[in-house]
């Protein structure tokens, strides 16, 4: 192995704090106050302990370990100080007794909507509480509420937005710092305006949309803004449902990769233009800026615009970047000052995608690459793999879902996945200024977007595709112990030649039964 082979060493010392500000952030949301108080004071003595080691023998690791133990204790404080808030809210006691509300909120989320009862459309979102109205009491604001209501009226709600609401309150469904559950059976009581940064985001998500419409068939139309800006407004649900069996939903959620792309694109013309590090780094946090309103800042676009800010900073400062203490940085600063992400599933499943990339995935490419594998094979299958083995334990336990063909499905479409978020990123664009121009150029996008299509289809249409596992914990067991007893299969040689085998005559007898399937596709059905 080549000196520029060999993988640099990770800094991991700011990894046991994420964990610890992460930890005790979700203990103080899911057990209340109480727990949070005892949890610090129980670290209490340990720091102390760990101040005399530090003292006695300045072990690094003892540093670290002090390090995380501070980071623990504040956020237990704070998380127990942030229950017990909740706890006596004024909605929070309202819930408890069915009460009828009037609620002066702010949406922090596009409204989703979903299927009701007896066919009737509803919309779901969150939003933050600036006021509400009581058991004719006025309490000033604060905390998070999940608003229901009919989606005739609602689909046109926008964040930043100042509305009036009036519902019956009740317990939300789960422990993640949300007050109540506001009911309205109509429209909003009062509209504000929408703040101007809004009303841009929200001309460019609709000329996008419209562009992608006119120019792209009916599922591709509805798939691209979600790939490119997470607009899932217009997705198919049968798309939909293609995606989440064969493991690719997480590509219409904002993340790292869009993010990337983006700030590699700007450096490049920068570089190009022969302009400074710093004039860079300020366009990049520009465009940074106005990519995270136009995409809505989700959980995984949060991680993943702090990422690269702490990035941007390492670059104006020429301090070298690291992945895994940006990471670390990013887990901290958005538990920090948003403490609901400890307990999100979209957080947790971005981060350790993430982590897994950074930390996992470049040991395995150099196993592979030592077996003979092309690089570009090597990355490909590592990169697919070990986010699927990180990743799928949290999605038996939160969807209670096992999707068997994820790792297929995401090397299949690997290819074409720059090359549709560049594209997207350009029909946006375009579509902001000229959406004449727009239309134009968008057709450029169908072959990518149909193989994507048809991946996904024929994947999620394979016998067992999907394994059902029970929800919770015992799902996420029950799955963490099938890929410990695949990993244990894989690492004796004859049990390898066997699998290998058995795949090899698994994956002919699929092409053989739908090689037709391609000729479908050359028809029309996709391009």
């Amino acid at each position: 192995m080549t000196e520029s082979e060999v993988q640099p060493v990770l800094d991991a010392r700011l990894l046991p704090s994420a964990v610890a500000v992460w930890g005790s952030s979700a203990v103080g949301i899911l057990y209340g106050a109480t727990t949070a108080w005892v949890l610090a004071a129980c670290a209490v003595p340990a720091a102390i302990l760990t101040v005399v080691v530090v003292r006695r023998t300045s072990a690094g690791w003892a540093r670290i370990m002090l390090a995380a133990l501070l980071f623990g204790i504040g956020c237990s404080v704070v998380s127990g100080w942030r229950a017990s808030e909740v706890e006596s809210h004024p909605l929070t006691r309202a819930a408890l007794d069915g009460a009828w509300v009037s609620v002066e909120v702010e949406p922090v989320e596009d409204p989703r909507a979903v299927s009701g009862a007896a066919g009737q459309g509803q919309v779901f979102f969150r939003a933050t509480v600036n006021s509400v109205t009581a058991h004719n009491h006025r309490y000033s604001g604060g905390g998070l509420v999940t608003i229901r209501a009919p989606s005739a009226s609602w689909l046109e709600v926008v964040p930043g937005q100042s509305l009036t609401v009036r519902g019956r309150a009740s317990q939300p469904w789960r422990s993640d710092s949300t007050l109540a559950v506001i009911t309205s059976e109509g429209p909003p009581v009062a509209v504000g305006e929408v703040p101007w940064y809004q009303r841009w985001a929200s001309v460019v998500r609709t000329r996008f949309a419209a562009a992608c419409s006119a120019a792209l068939p009916p599922d591709q139309a509805g798939l691209l803004p979600g790939l490119v800006v997470g607009d899932t407004s217009a997705l198919s649900p049968v798309v939909k449902d293609n995606f989440t069996v064969a493991g690719l939903s997480h590509l219409t959620a904002v993340s790292g990769a869009n993010i990337s792309i983006l700030l590699g694109a700007v450096l490049l013309l920068v570089r190009a233009a022969a302009l400074s590090p710093r004039v860079g780094a300020v366009l990049a946090l520009m465009a940074l800026v106005a990519f995270v309103v136009v995409a809505r800042p989700s959980p995984s676009v949060l991680r993943a615009s702090v990422m690269g800010l702490i990035g941007l900073l390492s670059l104006v400062t020429g301090r070298r970047k690291q992945a895994l203490p940006a990471l670390a940085a990013a887990v901290i600063v958005l538990v920090v000052v948003m403490p609901e992400l400890a307990v999100d599933w979209g957080f947790a499943l971005s981060t350790t995608a993430t982590g897994a990339l950074v930390i996992i995935a470049p040991v395995w490419v150099d196993v592979l690459r030592r077996r003979g594998w092309p690089r570009w094979l090597a990355e490909m299958t590592a990169v697919s793999s070990a986010a699927f083995v990180v990743t799928a334990p949290l999605v038996g336990a939160m969807a209670g879902t096992f999707s068997v063909v994820t790792i297929a499905a995401n090397m299949a479409v690997a290819p074409v996945i720059g090359i549709i978020t560049v594209f997207g990123a350009v029909i946006a664009l375009c579509a902001l200024i000229s959406p004449s121009i727009a239309v134009f150029i968008a057709p450029l996008v169908r072959p990518p977007m149909g193989w994507l299509l048809y991946v996904s289809e024929w994947t999620a249409s394979l016998p067992g595709a999907s394994v059902v596992v029970p929800a919770g914990m015992i799902g996420a067991l029950v799955i963490a112990g099938v890929l410990l007893a695949v990993a244990l299969t894989l690492w004796n040689r004859i049990s390898r030649w066997v699998v290998g085998v058995l795949v090899l005559g698994v994956v002919l007898a699929l092409i053989f039964q739908h090689v037709l399937g391609v000729a479908v596709l050359l028809r029309g059905g996709y391009w």
